[in-house]
């Protein structure tokens, strides 16, 4: 359906946005829509990432969209306006509901958006050529946003929804990277039926691990609902603070080491995954490990170092793994993956993240600044890959 009457959100700020849109289909550059906030906790580092992408894409090349998701869900069409959404220790960002908001394509014969709002006729934005989805967290980076554009033949940046989930699910993550031979630490899981049906026997298999013991949500991200447990007395509290974020939490035994991360970006047609430099992170005294605070709030407490002062055969072997794991679990686009170099002079693989924290001041992108891949180069290379990447199995 189509109609020339204007919608009007009520906030004035997406009526220029409707705007703005609706008028940037003409020409032909790549319509680029960004899609962030959701409704996982990690809400408002979806927006500040998004602020972060909004000022770099190459706006030369790609018009784009800005959508945001607000924390019920609802997708509404935001300003262009990074400023908007940065994320400070005065100001948490956040994605307002409106009465207008944004249905995508619901079949694989369109390529357009629409505005809906009750009592008004449908007003058409134009096509998308590419999704840029920057959820963080559940419901967006784990699959089910990914399912939902697969239904659509919407091409989009990043892993697909197998890829997206398993690495979502710390638990499955480290099930997939074992049956590869990928070395990864000690750890058990707690699921919702085994806590709420024997804790008893959920805690013995904790204390199997010994101490200390990192305590986390298997399904969250930004460090949302982490514990670091040396006291047996405290284990109980910090599952229950985990289960807050994720009824089924994962309890890792301490790794004695550093944490030694590499950057992950896809291939071209049938090129193996390209890997950056490798970089490490060092959290002062006043932080147990590199808490939310410490990644978004205190960046002075927190020293990030790349090229990582390690051997070179364990820079060698850090991004093999991070490779190696990219390809285990079928990953496309991007990843950061977080290894331990043990004390011991190992290397074990902590997690894989499909969609990584993506400022400007976040790992992933300085790790690849460092490679000689600037932060605007790496968003038009991953824009570049979904749009060369088929619809559809792959």
């Amino acid at each position: 359906m189509t109609s020339d009457q204007p919608v009007q959100p009520s906030d004035p700020d997406q009526r220029d946005a409707v705007d703005a849109a609706s008028n940037g289909h003409r020409g032909r550059r790549p319509r680029v829509a960004i899609v962030f906030g959701g409704r996982s906790s990690e809400h408002a580092v979806s927006c500040a990432t998004a602020a972060g992408v909004m000022r770099a894409i190459d706006r030369d090349k790609y018009d784009i969209v800005p959508i945001g998701v607000s924390r019920d869900g609802q997708w509404v069409l935001v300003a262009d306006d990074p400023a908007r959404f940065e994320l400070t220790a005065g100001r948490t960002p956040e994605v307002l509901p409106d009465r207008a908001h944004v249905v995508l394509p619901l079949s694989t014969r369109e390529t357009g958006l629409t505005i809906l709002e009750a009592g008004q006729p449908p007003k058409e934005l134009g096509d998308v050529d590419v999704v840029l989805p920057l959820l963080h967290g559940p419901f967006g980076e784990d699959g089910t946003l990914q399912g939902f554009l697969e239904l659509s033949d919407i091409r989009y940046v990043g892993s697909g929804v197998f890829a997206s989930a398993a690495g979502m699910d710390k638990h499955y993550m480290k099930v997939v990277f074992a049956g590869h031979g990928l070395p990864v630490g000690p750890y058990t899981v707690i699921t919702d039926r085994a806590w709420r049906s024997d804790p008893a026997a959920a805690l013995d298999s904790c204390s199997a691990l010994g101490l200390p013991l990192f305590v986390k949500p298997a399904r969250a991200g930004s460090s949302m609902g982490i514990s670091k447990v040396d006291d047996p007395a405290l284990l109980e509290t910090a599952i229950e603070q985990a289960r807050e974020h994720d009824p089924k939490v994962i309890v890792e035994a301490a790794i004695r080491g550093r944490e030694i991360e590499c950057a992950v970006l896809e291939g071209h047609g049938t090129d193996a995954p390209r890997t950056s430099q490798v970089g490490e992170v060092a959290v002062h005294d006043n932080h147990a490990f590199y808490d939310y605070e410490a990644k978004y709030l205190a960046e002075a407490d927190v020293d990030l170092t790349c090229p990582a002062e390690v051997p070179s055969h364990i820079s060698d072997e850090v991004r093999r793994l991070s490779a190696a794991a990219f390809e285990a679990l079928g990953c496309e686009g991007l990843a950061r993956v977080d290894c331990f170099y043990t004390d011991d002079g190992r290397v074990l693989i902590n997690e894989i993240n499909t969609m990584p924290g993506f400022t400007p001041h976040s790992m992933y992108p300085r790790m690849w600044a460092a490679s000689g891949l600037t932060y605007t180069e790496l968003i038009d290379e991953l824009v570049s890959l979904a749009l060369e990447r088929r619809t559809g199995l792959r």
